[in-house]
């Protein structure tokens, strides 16, 4: 029998600085309510989705700890639990948390349609600086605001009523990491779910790239990687510009072959509804991507000892076979 889930990808607009936790939540539930009433049985917020894009700005510690979560859920985002809970859907959501014993992430977490917590993830890849840029408008200050996520990646069952799905999660830039994608495809992931606030600019300063070219890499990412791991795909910006920052929007739903199935026309507020087949899977992992016939780890050993790039030395003869040089 086939193992059919409707899933929904709710792009949101830009959240402005000013907006209130209870206007951004009614935007929320609005586009809780439009997947639900199309049959989603999950929906995909973006990163960070209660708040703006906070690190673009150099803030003062009291004006930090406003945009952090100290338990979800909690009084400030029990409404989108509720309404989630009545209408029997599931979700991802971004968000900021401190932890109980002080620490800070940019997290994600994915809920069933019961209420009930499915999984956690702790963002990896942190992208920009510790200090802010002397002169530039907007900063990229997640080195300064989070810490490296530390609960690896680890992937999970969704519930029965959704087909069982080998689920992961991402944020943001760990989309753009092909590590962490095989590491959930060697758990044999079917499902990818990833929230992102991608600026429309260089957020580290550069100028050589535009909005256009931002948001084909973050669709190439995602295309790329989901074929290369035989997994869906639901990635999911909050766009637009905030407070004079750009998003880029371009959110979409990718099948197992990496074919774009459902993707965003605008950078507002907009739900993608897809019927994806979890089965479609099987032929890409059993297969192209047969791991356990394929794979040659031992080969591989560059990839977790190294960090930086190294060139080789000067004049380092090439290996052929029998181990000589030429």
């Amino acid at each position: 029998m086939p193992r059919i889930l409707r899933v929904a990808a709710a792009q949101m607009g830009p959240n402005q600085r000013a907006d209130s936790r209870e206007a951004i939540l009614a935007r929320m539930i609005a586009l809780l309510d439009q997947a639900a009433d199309q049959g989603a049985q999950l929906v995909v917020f973006p990163e960070l989705a209660f708040t703006t894009f906070f690190p673009r700005w150099l803030l003062t510690p009291a004006e930090l700890e406003a945009y952090f979560e100290p338990a979800m859920p909690n009084p400030m985002v029990s409404a989108l639990f509720d309404r989630a809970r009545e209408r029997k859907i599931g979700f991802y959501v971004g968000y900021a948390e401190k932890t109980a014993d002080g620490h800070h992430f940019n997290s994600s977490i994915t809920v069933g349609p019961d209420g009930e917590l499915l999984g956690k993830y702790r963002k990896v890849h942190l992208p920009g600086s510790v200090e802010p840029r002397i002169g530039d408008k907007f900063q990229q200050l997640e080195k300064r605001y989070f810490e490296y996520g530390d609960l690896g990646f680890s992937a999970f069952y969704g519930p029965d009523a959704w087909g069982s799905p080998v689920t992961g999660m991402l944020v943001c830039n760990d989309r753009r990491w092909p590590e962490a994608w095989r590491c959930y495809g060697l758990q044999s992931v079917e499902l990818m779910l990833i929230g992102y606030n991608s600026a429309a600019y260089d957020p580290n300063g550069g100028k050589t790239e535009n909005e256009e070219l931002r948001t084909f890499h973050s669709t190439l990412a995602v295309q790329a990687n989901a074929y290369m791991n035989a997994t869906w795909a639901v990635s999911v910006a909050k766009a637009g510009n905030e407070d004079g920052s750009g998003l880029i929007g371009g959110s979409l739903i990718v099948d197992p072959n990496g074919v774009i199935v459902a993707q965003a026309q605008s950078l507002g507020d907009e739900v993608l509804v897809a019927d994806i087949d979890l089965d479609a899977c099987r032929q890409g992992k059993e297969k192209m991507f047969n791991f356990a016939a394929h794979r040659r780890p031992a080969q591989y050993s560059r990839i977790v000892d190294q960090v930086g790039a190294e060139p080789p030395p000067v004049g380092t003869p090439l290996k052929v076979a029998g181990g000589q040089g030429r």
